[in-house]
């Protein structure tokens, strides 16, 4: 069944596009949840006027993004941590410690959108995305220490 996408769906395609899905995952999934629409020459015209519409929101939410990611430039959080012999760490530093101390800095960071694929287990100087926008990720330093 060919649809028309309503908003950005990952693995599938971006708002606007034309996309090729099977049958089920159409009618139980994407339209319900008003993510598509069936792809039909009048919905195609909608999707064209509304692209205008979404053009313009997206510009505002990068321009936004980007405001937030001029906060997090220069941001450099330090964790002074328990260490054992041959400076292993006691537990982890982890997104939401790295979102903690965030807080106590006077930005507010949701912990889901630290890009943190693993806790830090080691000593030593880190570098860490923080996932605002698609198009806009910043990264802070983030050093762990002996205590």
């Amino acid at each position: 069944m060919e649809i028309i996408l309503r908003e950005d769906v990952q693995h599938l395609g971006k708002a606007g596009e034309v996309v090729k899905v099977k049958d089920g995952y159409a009618r139980n999934f994407l339209l319900p949840q008003g993510l598509a629409y069936p792809a039909t020459e009048g919905n195609k015209k909608r999707i064209a006027f509304e692209a205008d519409r979404l053009a313009k929101k997206r510009a505002v939410e990068r321009e936004a993004a980007q405001g937030e990611a001029g906060k997090l430039d220069g941001v450099h959080l330090t964790f002074a941590v328990k260490v054992g012999e041959e400076d292993r760490l006691y537990g982890s530093v982890t997104a939401g410690d790295i979102q903690r101390k965030l807080e106590e800095q006077g930005i507010h960071v949701d912990k889901r959108k630290v890009d943190l694929p693993e806790p830090i287990r080691a000593l030593g100087e880190f570098r860490v995305g923080i996932k605002i926008h698609p198009e806009v990720r910043p990264e802070i330093a983030v050093t762990v220490v002996k205590e």
